[in-house]
């Protein structure tokens, strides 16, 4: 399936660079989230008089992302947790309760942005956990693991 980029993905491509993906990542990914557009004549032509607006946009979304990621500079989560007095946590910190604990704090974070590469924590401790706020934007960000009595 060929596509038009309309803003820069990860592994992908820019703004603007026509790709061969699989058929399912373009229809019920790439396509629904208005990265992407198929890569027909109209469609062609629609980019190329709307470039300066996509260009724009993208521009300002990574403007954004940075703005955020100066925001997020240094900063530590505290997240409790049910835990045996060994440490070990009953159950685990997902990146849903690390993105709720950082909006508690201050910080606007989406759960699609916390990526946790080894999995959910499963015990206490200190964690640098990264946050992927745009595809040329990511900050590491100090997770702090308390237990609490059960």
């Amino acid at each position: 399936m060929q596509l038009i980029l309309l803003q820069k993905v990860t592994n992908l491509g820019n703004l603007g660079d026509k790709v061969n993906v699989k058929p399912g990542y373009g229809r019920n990914y790439l396509v629904p989230q208005g990265k992407a557009v198929p890569a027909t004549a109209s469609n062609l032509a629609d980019f190329e008089t709307r470039r300066a607006e996509y260009e724009a946009k993208a521009k300002s979304l990574l403007e954004g992302a940075e703005g955020r990621k100066a925001r997020l500079e240094g900063a530590s989560v505290t997240v409790h947790a049910n835990a045996a007095t060994e440490g070990k946590l009953y159950g685990s910190v997902t990146p849903r309760d690390i993105a709720e604990a950082l909006t508690k704090a201050g910080f606007e974070v989406g759960k699609s942005e916390v990526i946790m590469g080894e999995g959910p924590i499963r015990r206490t401790g200190e964690y640098d956990v990264l946050i992927h706020l745009h595809a040329d934007v990511e900050i590491t960000v100090k997770v702090i693991v308390a237990g609490e009595a059960a």
